[in-house]
């Protein structure tokens, strides 16, 4: 179990949940931050900080948004657009800062 980033968060992107990360799990997109799941240790710290309710356990994701579910984890594994390689787990965003892509889900999102 992991938490994922839901869509209140495209087009928003406040960073308050990256601040709070123990582990910095949170890589920031083009529209949106995404949650490494092999990354994040469960503590739910980023979730009670982010003041669009984007984050969520995935034991909790509502059904319209389990898509993100599986669309977080693509995130590290896809090659996204611009890039050579999937990004993996790199042990933390600020390794690699901000990505500046999105998974084809999120980038062709429409609320």
């Amino acid at each position: 179990m992991t938490f994922v980033v839901l869509s209140p968060c495209i087009d928003v992107k406040d960073t308050a949940c990256v601040e709070e990360c123990p582990v910095d799990c949170i890589y920031e997109g083009s529209r949106k931050l995404y949650i490494n799941p092999d990354e994040c240790i469960d503590c739910g710290a980023c979730a009670s900080v982010c003041p669009v309710d984007a984050i969520k356990s995935t034991r909790i994701v509502p059904a319209s948004e389990a898509e993100f579910i599986a669309d977080e984890a693509r995130f590290f594994t896809d090659i996204l657009p611009g890039r050579d390689a999937p990004i993996g787990n790199p042990g933390g965003a600020g390794k690699i800062g901000p990505i500046g892509a999105d998974t084809a889900f999120v980038a062709s999102y429409r609320r």
